[in-house]
């Protein structure tokens, strides 16, 4: 359909059940009006009358496995009700064009950026000709497209924003110029790509697997090239719980330094008993070298190599319990998950800022609510700035998020939607 004609489906109610699908009943009139807007801005930045296709790629919450991934472990992690929305139409050129709302438009020719750009590092751009690099590399064809693209996953909120963007490209490409065969898992693996060698932040495969596949999904790490995705069936929110995310405020630039030196330190004790990743190593080999270790790598490096250990294992446990329907079991994990993210992986606040300290602050008032209810809270995702995580009874929500957005401002308490689909095609 071109731009004119989509417009009045949508506004019509003809994608209602793919809405729905995607947002739940009640969200119809909003995304109905959301999607209807951002075609509009096609139109207006590309021309009227194009045809054009609409995509959706989900942000993630990560349910446990916190930074376990770039060392081959294991995660549980589901994608959500907030997303990023494309509208997009092919060129017969080799030129990219990429309006985001509120940011200015990226341009890549692919046929020219093609390699790594040291001075693009940080830079969206960068994602862009990654992508298509990636796809290409792998034998997948790509070409040129205008889009647009508006999201609800929050820069720097933990939720993925910047994996769920890279994941779009690759959705677009796919559907645009592959018919829609490439797998969601090797789109995510591609994304990586992209973020580690095209934009210069390393990275592990977690976010991006969790924004295209879909649902919840326990991954396993061991084998990166081709990581076990299983699809776990449990509905958190039949069960009368609700999973929301405390937006602290705080933003995620500046910190690749702290994001870079958890992997890097945690490989460091890896390499230190002659393996690549933690996942190769003992954990019984580990606490015998210790003495040794502390001479070489430090206290910090070991207390994360720890936390890997404790965290893999969780995993497995967190999984037993969605699968058996045991929340206390499953509640009691993402509370040890939080505290050790806290004391031995140290990813809560930055220790080049101290002063600043929003997502301790947040972790105390969601422990001390819930010290007389039943449900659990953790730092959520990368650390560091942004968000914690907390699993409320819905009768509980209300409170919570009265206390949260008093002292973090109105809308700081998010109330989530695990939806069943992660990267698609709307229309």
């Amino acid at each position: 359909m071109n731009t004119i004609e989509l417009t009045k489906a949508v506004r019509r109610g003809t994608l209602d059940t793919r809405l729905a699908a995607l947002y739940g009943k009640e969200a119809l009139e909003l995304q109905r009006a959301r999607y209807a807007k951002a075609i509009d801005e096609f139109a207006a930045l590309y021309g009227a009358e194009r045809e054009i296709s609409l995509f959706s790629v989900a942000g993630r919450s990560e349910l446990s496995g916190n930074h376990t991934d770039h060392n081959l472990g294991c995660v549980i992690a589901a994608s959500i009700d907030l997303d990023i929305i494309a509208v997009a139409s092919p060129t017969n050129s080799s030129v990219i064009r990429v309006k985001s709302e509120r940011f200015p438009e990226d341009t890549v020719d692919i046929s020219t950026y093609n390699a790594p750009r040291p001075e693009r590092f940080s830079h969206s751009d960068s994602i862009i000709a990654g992508m298509c690099a990636g796809l290409l590399q792998k034998g997948w064809q790509v070409g040129g497209f205008d889009a647009y693209t508006t999201s609800s996953v929050l820069k720097g909120s933990g939720l993925s924003s910047s994996a769920a963007f890279e994941d779009m490209i690759g959705n677009i490409e796919n559907h645009l110029y592959n018919d829609g065969k490439i797998d969601n898992v090797e789109i995510a693996k591609i994304a990586q790509y992209a973020e580690n060698e095209f934009f210069g932040k390393p990275c592990g495969l977690m976010d991006q697997t969790a924004c295209a596949v879909g649902g919840i999904v326990a991954i396993d790490f061991a084998d990166p090239k081709s990581p076990i995705v299983e699809k776990m069936a449990y509905d958190i929110t039949a069960a009368g719980y609700n999973l929301c995310i405390v937006n602290t405020g705080g933003n995620h630039a500046d910190l690749t330094p702290d994001y870079a030196a958890i992997p890097t330190e945690m490989k460091a004790v890896a390499a230190a008993m002659g393996k690549k990743a933690l996942r190769e190593v003992c954990e019984a080999d580990v606490i015998a070298a210790i003495p040794e270790l502390r001479k070489t790598v430090g206290d910090r490096a070991i207390l994360r190599a720890l936390h890997f250990f404790a965290e893999n294992a969780r995993v497995a446990k967190q999984k037993q319990a969605l699968r058996s329907g045991d929340l206390e079991a499953f509640f009691e994990n993402v509370t040890a998950s939080g505290r050790s993210s806290f004391c031995y992986l140290q990813n809560v606040y930055t220790p080049r800022n101290p002063e600043e300290q929003g997502l301790s602050l947040a972790l105390c008032l969601a422990e001390q609510y819930l010290s007389d209810k039943k449900g659990a809270c953790r730092v959520h995702g990368g650390g560091f700035a942004g968000t914690v995580q907390a699993f409320l009874r819905t009768e509980d929500v209300a409170g919570f998020r009265a206390l949260m957005d008093g002292v973090f401002g109105e809308g700081a308490c998010i109330v989530l939607r695990i939806r069943s689909e992660g990267a698609t095609r709307i229309d």
